[in-house]
């Protein structure tokens, strides 16, 4: 089969690798019918992140159930599925606490390599979700979206608990962030700020529930959300970016009493402890369970009430994925779908 495989910083490519087939009785072997390039991607593609020898890139996919093994109960061959980027049992005592990311017997799926035409699914009864019969074409970059930015920004939004009557600051304005406006919405957010410098996200923001847009970024951003919200702050934060700055930013953005969910794959990111003790901000995040949400992610797209599809906006065949990823790198896309 055809896969995406990074060797070095900026060097992706398309190769032939071997097939997936059923290694523990617990597996499914997909067919993937989608796949793309995610915003964490970028960190080893940018050399942030050590890349150690030829990587398989890819952690977000949807597709069709081609083989299960024996222990396989909840989906069959034929089920189009949706899957978490972490495979996980989804019965441990962590699992059932709703923390599937952090499953006892958690596998990455990006060590697989879901940026392919096949992906073996370890732990498929707990990692995968089926659908009621084949989606509509339409709907797939939804679905897609589900396997891991949408379940992200929704777990963003929840940690930090984004309700009814609140003020919800997103900052990040990449897929994750996006979404995380759009989950803020869903969940009755009576303001939303979306902090972004790029016009394009700055209306798919508003598209997705931002009564708000703040462009300025630092201390400098978090004057405005102050501006804007009495000079108390924003109750619910989301951070979607993973840099000291932008978890700065987020904190100094929340009012005291409030809430802080980061998701953004963090780097060199320091806490100041004095600060932390004084603000009585509330941080909760990390990788999110996906799985918990998607259930209720995978009806609110079937039934047309969400599109996260839209965060798509560049669609490439799997062999030129790697001007999906220039294209993000550079900022021309905000996140690249892949056609195996």
């Amino acid at each position: 089969m055809r896969g995406v495989v990074l060797h070095a910083p900026g060097d992706v490519r398309v190769e032939d690798r071997e097939e997936p087939r059923i290694t523990a009785p617990t597996d499914a072997v997909i067919r993937l019918t989608a796949t793309c390039v995610c915003g964490s991607d970028l960190w080893p593609y940018r050399g942030i992140e050590e890349v150690d020898g030829p990587a398989p890139m890819g952690h977000e996919y949807v597709g069709v159930v081609e083989e299960v093994g024996g222990d396989v109960r909840n989906v069959r061959p034929g089920q189009f599925v949706v899957g978490s980027f972490f495979a996980s049992d989804n019965t441990c005592e962590i699992c059932r606490a709703g923390y599937q990311s952090s499953c006892v017997h958690r596998v990455p799926v990006g060590s697989l390599g879901a940026q392919a035409q096949y992906l073996r699914v370890p732990l498929a009864d707990g990692t995968l979700v089926a659908t009621p019969g084949m989606p509509d074409d339409d709907l797939v970059p939804s679905l897609l979206a589900a396997s891991d930015v949408l379940g992200t920004g929704w777990f963003a939004a929840v940690a930090a608990e984004v309700g009814p009557g609140r003020t919800a600051a997103v900052v990040g304005d990449g897929a994750v962030g996006l979404l995380g406006v759009l989950a803020a919405a869903r969940l009755g957010a009576e303001r939303i700020i979306a902090m972004s410098r790029h016009e394009p996200r700055q209306r798919l923001a508003r598209e997705f529930g931002a009564t708000d847009v703040v462009t300025e970024r630092g201390d400098e951003g978090v004057a405005r959300v102050k501006d804007l919200t009495g000079g108390l702050g924003a109750h619910s934060v989301i951070e979607a970016v993973g840099t000291q700055q932008s978890m700065m930013q987020a904190i100094r953005s929340t009012r005291p009493g409030g809430h802080v969910g980061y998701v953004g794959v963090t780097h060199d990111v320091a806490l100041p402890g004095m600060e932390l003790f004084s603000s009585h901000v509330h941080l909760h995040g990390g990788p999110a369970p996906v799985r918990r949400f998607l259930p209720e992610l995978v009806d609110l797209v079937l039934d047309r009430r969400i599109d996260p599809g839209k965060v798509f906006d560049l669609t490439l065949p799997l062999d030129r994925a790697a001007e999906g990823y220039a294209a993000m790198d550079e900022r021309r896309a905000v996140k690249t779908l892949l056609t195996p």
